[in-house]
């Protein structure tokens, strides 16, 4: 199948060495380290598992409505650029 890929710099470059020193295509290099990638994923995936919190509780002074609020308020400046953006 073709298709384009936009690799970084230090990619590309990493591939071509390979390329050159296994005496293979840029294809080829690039094909066999995406697969050793996908193995070695397959291989090691494991899930995440985080401890479940110690401590929730809140300092005085601190009011959670107001961090609330603005972080809604943040989240709605953002939101808005976006849309101004297109994105």
């Amino acid at each position: 199948m073709r298709t384009t890929v936009t690799l970084d710099p230090d990619v590309a470059a990493r591939l071509k060495e390979t390329a050159r020193d296994r005496g293979i295509s840029f294809k080829e290099a690039l094909n066999s380290s995406v697969r050793r990638g996908f193995e070695r994923g397959e291989a090691q995936a494991k899930p995440y598992k985080l401890p479940p919190p110690q401590n929730l509780e809140v300092k005085p002074g601190v009011n959670l409505v107001k961090a609330l609020q603005l972080a809604g308020e943040i989240e709605d400046a953002e939101t808005i650029r976006k849309m101004r953006l297109g994105k």
